[in-house]
């Protein structure tokens, strides 16, 4: 094959001529016919863990030998060598509590979760292919190896693994496989939260997100059940033509693959069903659902182990995602000042996207996030003074004029504020005798205070 990474080759020919069988498995075939990329390939043969150990020696090194997995690295990259087995009994759902080497292929790729990943390709090109992966690849469909609920049962994990290959590789699931989905959910219980919110991130930036979300709610509120309420909300709002649920699925199908912003998509409405309430002519309104919404985000999002800086900029997002930043340029100016220009970027294309999933009749707001939008390419063509390190004075100008300690780091952050409100322009003489009138102003202020005494 001629797309094999050199240490692939390497691997392979070294396990042939010792008279071994050894295959390519599993992701990377799966990718390689689709005209993919393999992130990792992986290896699969009849040697066993200690013959593999003798083959390479140095060059390898037991990552998982009771599974019979030993990590070989050649030509600066590691490939993943696993010798052909059959899996026992799974008591936690997740990892099978022993393993039987095995010398058939076919018995290994069995034990796999799904036919697209139960292939096996040599170093000539030749296909193993026993369960029809190859043709269930071409017609866009998603099926489990044998009975879908003893494979969810085996390992939860491949519950999220399947939606994630559904949204990412724009895959159907297969009716059996589905059910098997929706049966074994509850089972997700018992898997760790870091390795869920890994696969929900991959989830979430496929170009079918919005499509498997839709399909799989309960299996999402296994972990996340503030979701639930969410599905069918009627929000009986005259700016809103869907539920809350498919309000959310929309405006994430009008977001790009970045996992920051689908996920401040997915959230951005959870504290809506907590916050609704109905006026005298019975219109729906959710007063401070953002601050809600917020507060609810952080808590899901610490409950799967996200990190600190993603769990801040989500919630932050969120929390920003309905207020109004686009009035005039002092209001932009502030939120850059605040958000920054990454975020601030997002926050327009959470804002833009927010909109389009309304009513047609109140989508006009795009005009005003095409303004936003010109307006922040201009303010960083100018390169807009928008942070301490852009202001013409710092804090030695100010020790030389005699402030102290914390009065430094406050009179910086007024100034600041000043310039990015337009009521100070960024040089260092005005901003200099500004400060110089605030000290005086506040030493007064304290003569007074201190005579009243």
């Amino acid at each position: 094959m001629e797309n094999l990474p050199k240490s692939v080759q390497i691997v392979l020919r070294r396990l042939e001529e010792d008279g071994q069988e050894a295959w390519c498995v599993g992701g990377c075939v799966r990718d390689s016919l689709l005209g993919r990329t393999p992130e990792d390939w992986d290896v699969t043969t009849s040697a066993l863990p200690e013959q593999i150990m003798e083959l390479f020696g140095a060059q390898a090194r037991p990552t998982g030998l009771q599974h019979g997995t030993v990590s070989v690295t050649l030509e600066g990259e590691t490939v993943e060598v696993t010798t052909f087995r059959v899996d026992g009994t799974y008591h936690d759902h997740r990892r099978p509590d022993q393993v039987t080497f095995t010398r058939s292929l076919e018995e290994d790729l069995h034990r796999r979760d799904f036919t697209i990943n139960a292939m096996a390709l040599n170093l000539r090109g030749e296909l193993r292919d026993p369960f029809c992966g190859q043709s269930d690849l071409a017609a866009g469909v998603l099926r489990c190896v044998g009975e879908p609920e003893r494979r969810f049962e085996e390992d939860a994990l491949r519950i999220l693994r399947g939606m994630r290959f559904a949204s990412v590789l724009g895959l159907r699931v297969e009716e059996a496989t589905a059910m098997g989905i929706h049966r074994c959910a509850p089972l997700l219980a018992q898997i760790a939260p870091e390795r869920i919110a890994k696969e929900l991130m991959g989830l979430l930036v496929g170009a079918r997100a919005d499509a498997v979300l839709r399909e799989y709610p309960d299996v999402i509120g296994v972990f996340w059940p503030e979701i639930l309420p969410m599905v069918g909300f009627d929000q009986r709002n005259r700016h809103h033509c869907y539920d809350v649920w498919e309000h959310t699925l929309h405006a994430l199908s009008y977001t790009p693959p970045d996992p920051v912003v689908r996920c401040v998509m997915l959230l951005h409405d959870i504290g809506k069903p907590k916050t609704f309430t109905l006026d005298a002519e019975g219109h729906g309104h959710f007063r401070g659902h953002p601050l809600v919404s917020r507060d609810l985000s952080e808590e899901m999002l610490r409950r799967l182990k996200c990190s600190n800086a993603f769990c801040q900029t989500v919630t932050r997002l969120v929390e920003w995602h309905d207020r109004g930043i686009c009035q005039d340029e002092r209001t932009l100016r502030r939120a850059l000042y605040s958000l920054g220009e990454q975020d601030l970027r997002r926050l327009l294309v959470i804002k833009r996207a927010d909109n389009l999933a309304q009513s047609p009749a109140f989508r006009q707001r795009q005009a005003e996030l095409d303004w936003a939008e010109k307006e922040l390419a201009r303010l960083l063509d100018e390169q807009a003074c928008m942070s301490l390190r852009d202001l013409a004075v710092n804090g030695k100008d100010l020790t030389d004029m005699g402030l102290r300690g914390p009065e430094i780091g406050a009179m910086l952050e007024t100034l600041l504020e000043r310039v990015v409100d337009g009521e100070l322009p960024n040089d260092s003489a005005v901003l200099l005798d500004t400060a110089r009138q605030l000290r005086a102003y506040a030493l007064a202020r304290k003569d007074q205070v201190l005579g009243g005494k």
